[in-house]
């Protein structure tokens, strides 16, 4: 249940549309992280005039094939390979190794032993003699033959040579060597350029290059898209060597890498106040220094993809050549000419994405080869820090610090950063004093062995909260929302801003401000000096500004692919809103999701459950209107089992579905008579008279049950004109489902609640009608486990006459014949049995979740529900990708509240806000929400009222300096500082020794003291 690797499993009709030649994802337009986009853009031209700009911007000339025949700056190209070829996910072989280390096929071939040589020249592997087992010998031996292998004999890692000087040194014609050479471009063994930097080709010639394998060879081989479809295993041999050569390499490397692997470059607009700044830290240098680009897939994507561990993004299109690179990429079939306005697109894009800007390291300070934007979950060069704990290898000059008193523990950056160095915390004061947080231990002055690693990085870096606890409200929610940071925006007037971030966690903040059950607000630390603060008030008053269709928020989509939205066609059966959650979180992502509703209007419980008193169907309706602008369809009228199935679904090309129907029929209590004429399910009752608001109640009426709906179907039949209505309920007062609100309010509308009674039979006239129900002494709900376990006085009775009786004990799920052939089993409850992480049923393209997985439950709960069914169809979809690697857990603890001390003057002593309410004169037949919203005064003295808990805190010894939390902060609060300058220091390859050397001698001091002082400590105890 772990994996979208299914593609073997799908016809033909199932495969996605193919994307169109060309097409594009575009630059971003909304604002992000304080900037505009155009802000963001013209920080990357930093020291570029609009003439450079120009240039960069010149395309090539293109033969009637539609084929460069000269790079944009107009040198003559010598296309080897005409065509780029991308080979999409259901195209895409897989190869998942044994073990890790487990010999590729070639090492089962005839043994090729120039290869072995070769291979031995090029690793980077300290103190290991290559064998045939190795991925450095069968990941080569899969692409490279034993002639190619005497031709590059004589040739020294990246040390160039002209076709003359290769031809000469192996021996061969000129043409032969040009047919090898050619032949290893291709293959991504061999690279070149037209470079001078060693001051030997003043007349820039052509000059071949036997690279190391990363980043290199292990990359280009798997850039050659064609070739690792036919050699899958491609993909394990570039994992392999990031991850061998320096099991022993990482500790030793000092800050700025050495000379080794990439390095992380910050988000510009990050650094641009930076005063000290180099020129080497800034994207803005980089495209200045160079004045044309292309663009390839993502080797590392490609790799994950093969391997079935990529995390559901396109890998086309992300990583991105510069002068020379750029050349061979578009010579050699690996990519293709892209503007310098393409380029910023992409950047901009991937910072949206959450995706980490890094440039090659291995050519000192004068050269770059490529710009990579590396999503964490894949990119084997942040592996290196992440998976080793050495963030020396690729971290930046910059470390990012936490302005607290700005900060709202919103939450926007601990969810992107790539590291885990930013988790939620507090910074309430406790009993005894403030809190304070680990710091990852460094190799600089510790002895580093595999026990230090993190192989789990990838999870445990999404681990969001210290153990400590942070906001309750945040916690307590089910969707997480951000609500401290909703109500400082509130605070400031900045309704459109909360808006946009509550609807990161919630689609309906409209809905659920009318009738949420306000978990947040029970959890509120407030409620330790008074009330707690009136947050679904401020969320309603928020949320209204949504109402109106001109101030309407629709957020834009943040697509993992630089060509545009996600062509793989989604299917949500069921308009509830865990399945209208689904759709809104798919098409966030760039799907046009397509809903299944067997109702003429979509909402499920939202529209046919809940009265109009409550939440009115305009609301509904408007939130709703949101998802359409997104891209989202719904098909009313419809019933998936009946009018069309799941396979004819398959059939049209649909890929994967949510299956979110809810509990849409009631349960009875199994007693005598309640078959009966008058008798109904609180369901039944409440879908019929909702639709109609006319509806007629006659005579009294008998509600059995304690709950919400319970409460709704009482309140309704006094709304439809019954005389008397009374509530029969097993629970005591205090043990009621039903909330305190909820139980206030239906005794103000005239109804009678009755507790510690069960019902023991429906009493039927001699017309089949109810005549009154019989109840039985309830003595005990809930065993001494909680578990519930009624038992009775069967001697201690009452009969209360009536002429409607409303059941209201439960909910069941009413199937059909939606699964009908399906793999899809059905546990407790009848409810689908699913995987807990990613709800995916044993029918691999099926998900499920809301009510029809967890039981009833309220709407918040169905919205994150329908968000992490989202992910995982995302991912599912997105064949060759993990659905739980690297996911957000949504693990958050809360603060102690035992242990906060507040003082008189750290708080506003102003008293909870109350919402005005119009009087109601009658409720016969009335359908009206009397409730108002705040005004903008009771918003600005009631979120005056948070205590502001949370906050997030930076362990910068994790700390990569990559810039993407400044991106998602919306007050200012976090910010990078240049606190290690000597990370910009940049060496080549072959000097690398130059710097590793000091190094590691100021480290072995530094042990030996750290070890000292540990014994003294020690010592003392």
């Amino acid at each position: 249940m772990a994996t979208g690797d299914h593609a073997d499993e799908k016809d033909v009709a199932t495969k996605a549309a193919s994307y169109a030649p060309g097409a594009r994802t575009g630059r971003p337009e909304a604002p992000y992280g304080g900037a505009t986009v155009e802000e963001r853009a013209q920080d990357m031209r930093r020291g570029m005039t609009d003439e450079d700009v120009a240039i960069r911007n010149r395309r090539p000339q293109l033969d009637e094939e539609g084929v460069p025949r000269v790079n944009p700056q107009g040198r003559p190209l010598r296309i080897i390979k005409k065509k780029e070829v991308f080979v999409e996910n259901d195209e895409a072989r897989r190869y998942v190794p044994s073990s890790p280390d487990a010999p590729g096929p070639a090492s089962a071939e005839p043994p090729k032993p120039g290869v072995l040589r070769e291979a031995a020249k090029i690793t980077d592997r300290m103190l290991h003699k290559t064998n045939y087992d190795d991925p450095d010998y069968w990941g080569l031996a899969s692409v490279m033959t034993e002639e190619e292998a005497e031709l590059t004999r004589h040739m020294k890692r990246r040390v160039p040579e002209t076709l003359e000087q290769v031809a000469e040194g192996a021996g061969v014609s000129k043409e032969r060597a040009q047919e090898l050479l050619d032949s290893l471009s291709v293959k991504g063994v061999i690279e070149y350029n037209w470079e001078n930097l060693d001051g030997k080709n003043p007349k820039g010639e052509k000059r071949y290059v036997l690279p190391m394998f990363v980043p290199g060879a292990a990359e280009f081989t798997v850039m050659n898209q064609q070739q690792l479809n036919e050699h899958p295993e491609l993909g394990s041999f570039f994992e392999r060597m990031t991850y061998l050569p320096l099991t022993m390499a990482t500790k030793m490397v000092p800050p700025g890498g050495a000379g080794v692997g990439m390095h992380v470059i910050p988000v510009e607009h990050a650094i641009k106040h930076e005063n000290q700044s180099a020129d080497v830290e800034h994207l803005s240098h980089w495209l200045k220094k160079y004045d044309h680009f292309s663009v390839g897939a993502c080797s590392c994507t490609l790799a994950e993809r093969a391997r079935t561990h990529n995390a559901g993004r396109d890998p086309q299109n992300w990583c991105i050549g510069v002068g020379d690179l750029a050349d061979y990429s578009v010579e050699t079939g690996k990519g293709h000419y892209i503007t310098y306005d393409e380029v910023i697109d992409i950047l901009l894009n991937a910072e949206k994405n959450g995706y980490v800007h890094q440039i090659t390291n291995i050519d000192g300070e004068h050269k770059i080869f490529g710009i990579c934007n590396c999503d964490v979950n894949v990119c084997y060069a942040l592996r290196t820090s992440q998976l080793f704990n050495t963030p020396n290898m690729s971290a930046s000059a910059y470390r990012a610090h936490v302005d607290e008193e700005k900060c709202v523990a919103c939450g926007g950056c601990v969810e992107v950063c790539p590291a885990g160095a930013v988790q939620l915390g507090q910074k309430l004061l406790t009993k005894h004093g403030r809190v304070s947080y680990p710091k990852q231990p460094l190799p600089d002055d510790h002895a580093w062995s595999e026990k230090d690693w993190d192989p789990d990085y990838k999870d445990h870096n999404r681990i969001e909260c210290h153990e400590t606890g942070t906001s309750p409200c945040k916690v307590a929610c089910p969707a997480h929302i951000a609500i401290q940071g909703y109500l400082r925006m509130a605070a400031q007037g900045r309704y459109r801003d909360a808006l946009a971030l509550i609807k990161k966690e919630n689609p309906f903040p409209a809905v659920c401000g009318r009738i949420c059950n306000k978990r947040c607000e029970a959890a509120c630390t407030r409620g330790l000096v008074d009330d707690p603060v009136a947050i679904d008030d401020v969320k309603a008053f928020i949320a209204a500004k949504d109402m109106e269709a001109e101030h309407r928020y629709v957020p834009e989509p943040v697509i993992s692919s630089n060509r545009g939205r996600h062509l793989e066609k989604v299917a949500v059966v069921g308009a509830g809103p865990a399945g209208l959650s689904c759709a809104y979180y798919l098409a966030n992502m760039g799907y046009n999701p397509v809903v299944f509703e067997k109702n003429p209007l979509p909402g499920g419980m939202m529209v046919y459950g809940i009265p109009s008193y409550k939440l009115e169907k305009d609301v509904v309706a408007a939130e709703i209107d949101v998802l359409r602008e997104m891209g989202v369809e719904i098909r009313c009228g419809v019933e998936v089992g009946k009018d069309v199935t799941l396979d004819e679904l398959r059939k049209q090309g649909f890929r994967a579905f949510y299956v979110a129907i809810g509990c849409q029929g009631g349960r009875k209590a199994g007693v005598e008579g309640e078959d009966a004429k008058g008798v109904s399910t609180a369901v039944d009752f409440l879908r019929c008279a909702l639709d109609d608001p006319q509806h007629q109640v006659e005579g009294s009426t008998v509600v059995i049950g304690g709950g919400n709906v319970a409460i709704d179907a009482a309140r309704v039949s006094r709304r439809c004109g019954s005389s008397d209505v009374s509530m029969w309920c097993l629970e005591q007062p205090d043990e009621m489902p039903a909330l305190p609100l909820e139980i206030q309010e239906a005794e103000d509308d005239g109804v009678t609640i009755h507790n510690g009674w069960g019902p023991a039979k429906v009493e039927v006239d001699e017309a089949g009608h109810v005549r009154g129900v019989t109840f039985k002494r309830c003595t005990r709900v809930f065993d001494e486990a909680k578990h519930f376990s009624p038992t009775y006085d069967e001697s201690d009775t009452t009969f209360v006459p009536c002429q409607n009786v409303v059941l209201s004990i439960g909910q069941s799920i009413v199937w059909g014949d939606l699964l009908k052939g399906s793999k899809v089993k059905l546990g407790r409850g009848n409810g689908a049995v699913a995987d807990p992480k990613t709800y995916q049923t044993d029918e691999p393209d099926v998900f499920v979740g809301g009510d029809v997985y967890t039981g009833p439950k309220f709407v918040i709960d169905a919205i994150a529900a329908g968000h992490e069914a989202a992910i995982s169809m995302h991912r599912f979809v997105q064949t060759g990708s993990s659905l739980t690697l690297g996911r957000n857990p949504r693990h958050y603890v809360e603060l102690n509240k035992d242990e906060v001390v507040l003082a008189p003057a750290d708080y506003d002593h102003s008293g909870r806000q109350v919402p005005a309410c119009q009087k109601v004169t009658s409720i016969d037949h009335n359908w009206h929400d009397p409730r108002r919203q705040f005004t903008e005064e009771q918003i600005r003295k009631e979120t005056a009222r948070c205590l502001k808990c949370g906050a997030s805190i930076v362990d910068t010894n994790k700390c990569i300096g990559c810039g993407l939390c400044t991106t998602r902060c919306e007050f200012d609060a976090i910010h990078l500082t240049r606190d290690v300058p000597e990370a910009s220091t940049m060496y080549t390859a072959e000097d690398k020794m130059k710097a590793i050397l000091p190094y590691q001698a100021k480290r072995a001091v530094k042990i030996v003291r750290t070890r000292l002082a540990g014994e003294k400590n020690e010592g003392s105890k």
